[in-house]
């Protein structure tokens, strides 16, 4: 039949060969004759490459099966809640980073070879959001240990610690130097970005499961770390990276001279509420993204007296007067960058809304010399092109950029200050694989000032270390941790909760157990081993399907001045199933019934609705079955192997 003229404009979603292609594959390898082969289908759970992307290793597929009706909740639950269970089981910040995450995920998504990524973090907001206005909360734990852990910091890595650890039953206290919890969550990043009820109401929970809290209190300087190895069985270091890296160059002391921690955090706690005229951000990554956004957003004033001056508040000398910051106007913002802009690491879509806010961002410029006035205020910024490798110098190309504020949001690194038997040297505490500190016995640490990088990260990080402290207390060996370390679907553990676990093996002389109810047969878990890649899929099942956007509030440059309001629209309960439908449930079955319809021998079958849940779908009759792989070809997920024997 010839090919429409409407279908030769349709988006290909699918090539069964790639370029350079030219070599006939060995048949003999894939088919098999009749009785002669030892080649039938084995069920292969894997990690699908969003989970496999995640820092905090949420079991995303297993959610996304969830929103989409393939796995259904216990009789009596809803869909939504059971969703918000199986995501919050690695992270207790649905709602928060379903706002910020750059999502790592979305990026690994095999469906970006189809057409366009799962709105992973779209669906992930939706449930976030849905369980803080269903006042979903965490259950206390049934029995406690009797063991007490210091958890040293209220940010993302303390709080999702405080989480893990009392789910096992463990006494947990925080301590923060600061009045409200939630770390760079709170102090790093904007309102506007994470509203702050929903900051509350995802920290809350946590705290409503008995955790204790000691606010306004500086470990090392209120309290001394000794106390706390007395009064408790292991202390967690969680104290982030709240102190910025200054500008290494000539002038960078000049005290209208800030970094982006102590920029943000002084907007953050209400306390920064204009700028100068001429803002000039050194950085290319989020923070500096932050900085210029939140510029953009304040504005400046006229006549700017000597307390009103950014720095002065900035830095707690000074507050500014309301009435005098009403009248506001626009602040001229530039970030510069040494990458090109197309490699900067802030993610693209928010570089792209700083332009639209009006930013000026110019990438290939290095800092070299902070130019002063007779006051040794900062009054320009001395740079230098580079070449495109962010590297080399152009010579003959210095100029200076006018500045009345420079802002370097280049690094973070800890304040050890009073910890100096933690510090490494360089301004964070050491961490072996199981995030316990070298040399201090029972003492472990997580987040940002083991190494900065994403929220996401710090809430991994601490998933690992809660486990490794509950180890710790049964004084069980830690092992190796799994190649691909993450919260992996369990199918026992799914069969225990539908009723269907496996009996109880009486070790009796067994020569096989195909017929047997002592054993889960032909499925093999690989999840801890193997992430799946999209040449394992029948990419060729899934259509073209367009991606549901969430709608942002951007203002444009004319209306940014005094635009606090959410950037994050969420979608709808119906947007959410839509998107979450474009799921391919990458390394597990999601029940299309492909292997079914096109064995020729009828050989795999769907398993009796009494015995079948996720990951128990079809099973194979392998007195029938004859090695001709047809199920493997046309499974979409590559969840069938034609491995059995091996």
């Amino acid at each position: 039949m010839a090919t429409s003229p409407e279908d030769m404009h349709k988006d290909f979603t699918f090539r069964k060969f790639k370029d350079g292609d030219y070599q006939q594959d060995d048949w003999q390898e894939a088919i098999f004759q009749a009785g002669w082969s030892h080649k039938c289908p084995t069920y292969i759970h894997r990690t699908p490459p969003c989970q496999g992307s995640c820092p905090a290793g949420e079991d995303i597929r297993g959610w996304l099966d969830i929103v989409r009706g393939i796995e259904k909740p216990a009789e009596g639950e809803s869909w939504q809640q059971y969703a918000f269970e199986r995501s919050t089981a690695a992270n207790p910040f649905p709602a928060v980073m379903g706002r910020v995450c750059p999502a790592p995920c979305e990026a690994g998504c095999n469906r970006n070879e189809v057409d366009d990524r799962v709105g992973i973090n779209a669906v992930e907001q939706f449930i976030g959001d849905w369980a803080l206005e269903n006042k979903m909360a965490y259950a206390r734990p049934e029995k406690e240990s009797g063991k007490k852990v210091a958890i040293i910091g209220g940010g993302p890595a303390g709080m999702a610690a405080a989480y893990q650890l009392r789910k096992m039953g463990h006494g947990c206290t925080v301590f923060d130097e600061r009045e409200e919890l939630g770390g760079m969550m709170r102090y790093g990043i904007p309102g506007y970005r994470t509203p702050r009820s929903v900051l509350d109401g995802e920290n809350q929970r946590i705290v409503d499961m008995g955790v204790e809290l000691k606010m306004n209190t500086r470990v090392g300087r209120d309290v001394k770390v000794e106390d706390l190895e007395k009064e408790y069985d292991a202390i967690l270091w969680a104290v982030g990276t709240h102190s910025g890296r200054q500008l290494p160059i000539e002038g960078s002391d000049a005290p209208n001279c800030l970094t982006g921690v102590d920029f943000l955090r002084a907007f953050n706690e209400g306390r920064l509420k204009m700028v100068s005229e001429k803002v000039v951000v050194i950085g290319g990554g989020d923070t500096s993204i932050d900085v210029v956004s939140v510029a953009r957003r304040l504005g400046h004033i006229k006549t700017e007296n000597e307390q009103d001056r950014p720095e002065n508040i900035v830095l707690g000398h000074t507050a500014h007067d309301v009435a005098s910051s009403a009248k506001r106007m626009g602040a001229a913002v530039t970030l510069i960058s040494r990458s090109p802009i197309e490699q900067m690491n802030a993610a693209e879509h928010e570089i792209q809304d700083a332009l639209r806010e009006g930013v000026n961002i110019r990438g290939c410029l290095s800092p070299v010399k902070v130019i002063k006035d007779d006051n040794g205020r900062a009054i320009a910024l001395r740079v230098v092109e580079l070449e495109d490798d962010g590297k080399t110098p152009k010579e003959g190309t210095e100029f200076d950029i006018e500045a009345d504020l420079i802002v370097a949001a280049i690094g973070q690194k800890g304040d050890l200050n009073g910890l100096e038997d933690l510090d490494n040297g360089k301004g964070f505490i050491d961490a072996d694989q199981h995030y316990r500190v070298p040399g201090k016995e029972g003492h472990f640490v997580a987040g940002d000032i083991v190494r900065p990088h994403l929220l996401t990260t710090a809430i991994g990080q601490a998933s690992v270390a809660a486990e490794s402290i509950d180890r710790y207390f049964k004084h069980a060996e830690l092992g190796k941790r799994p190649k691909v370390d993450k919260h992996h679907f369990d199918l026992l553990a799914k069969l225990r909760e539908t009723g269907l676990a496996p009996e109880e093996y009486d070790h009796s002389d067994t020569r096989g157990t195909s017929e047997a109810n002592f054993a889960v047969h032909n499925y093999d878990d690989r999840s801890r081993q193997e992430i799946i890649p999209a040449d394992k899929l029948f990419l060729g099942h899934f259509e073209h399907v367009e991606r549901i956007k969430r709608q942002e509030d951007v203002p444009t440059a004319d209306e940014v001045l005094g635009h606090f309001e959410e950037r994050m629209k969420g979608l709808t309960e119906e947007q959410t199933i839509a998107e979450a439908n474009r799921c391919m449930s990458c390394g597990m079955c999601f029940e299309c019934d492909n292997c079914v319809i096109y064995c020729p021998q009828d050989a795999v079958y769907r398993v009796p609705k009494d015995q079948r849940t996720l990951g128990r779908y079809v099973a194979t009759d392998y007195t029938k079955c004859i090695g001709c792989h047809i199920c493997a070809d046309v499974c979409p997920t590559g969840y069938i192997d034609m491995g059995l024997g091996e």
